[in-house]
């Protein structure tokens, strides 16, 4: 019950700071209305560390399915705590996005641009071509679950990368940053093309939350991209922890 509680908290967090500043960047009439890419790239960053700083100690602070799936193939997550951690991070992140839609309300009404709207909430293609989309997400998100695995195997004494505790890596020290650091450089190189997901529940939750939501104005949920990033980041994830796996395996002997 403790990792299911964490893993709503911190994806909500995750949530609300990461969707809130593309609400401030897109939505007419707001404070931080253009302010630009760098400055969504920044506060995604911000969002994950302190997410992580939040429930890390708790439950290794996974907050993304593509984490908890990474870690479960090298056998640093046992295959029977997978679902337990994907339901947390799933409804925290409908609950942030919620939050997030309460936060600007009078701005949604005030914004007529119905893509802007959807992007609070989920990412999208800047050329939609699925094939390469999906690979886009692969590799971002594979880059994503290298660097927190190498994160961990600095901030611990290990043997092997299945040795990894993320709620021990989170509960001192400055990893937790670092992983904001790593989503921050992910989102500036990487971003580009399709929004960097990286996380299935970052972009399927708020995207069933802008479906149920009485947003004024809305337009579809855009449901025939929804596959990209959510199969690209597992797929990704699961590589990348593989890849970790395999190159650290050579660096330790």
């Amino acid at each position: 019950m403790e990792i299911f509680l964490a893993e709503i908290v911190g994806t909500a967090i995750l949530i609300l700071l990461g969707d809130g500043v593309v609400a401030n960047v897109v939505l007419a009439k707001t404070k931080g209305h253009n302010s630009g890419w760098i400055v969504i790239a920044t506060a995604w960053g911000l969002a994950v560390a302190m997410a992580v700083y939040a429930v890390g100690r708790v439950s290794g602070a996974h907050l993304n399915p593509a984490v908890t799936l990474g870690l479960a193939s090298i056998g640093s997550l046992a295959w029977a705590q997978v679902p337990i951690y994907v339901a947390g991070q799933m409804l925290g992140a409908i609950v942030g996005a919620v939050l997030v839609y309460l936060s600007y309300m009078p701005h949604w009404q005030a914004t007529d641009d119905q893509a802007a709207k959807l992007a609070v909430f989920c990412t999208g293609p800047a050329i939609r071509s699925p094939g390469a989309n999906f690979l886009t997400e692969v590799i971002g998100t594979a880059m994503l679950l290298f660097g927190v695995l190498a994160i961990g195997a600095n901030a611990l004494e290990i043997q092997s990368a299945s040795d990894i505790d993320l709620s021990a890596v989170y509960s001192t020290g400055i990893a937790p940053l670092l992983v904001g650091f790593l989503v921050w450089a992910i989102g500036l190189s990487l971003g580009g093309p399709t929004g960097y997901a990286i996380n299935p529940a970052r972009d399927l939750g708020p995207r069933i939350a802008h479906e149920l939501l009485p947003i004024a104005g809305k337009g579809d949920s855009d449901w025939g991209y929804s596959w990209v990033p959510v199969v690209g980041p597992i797929i990704g994830g699961v590589i990348g922890a593989l890849l970790f796996q395999a190159v650290d395996g050579i660096f330790i002997g």
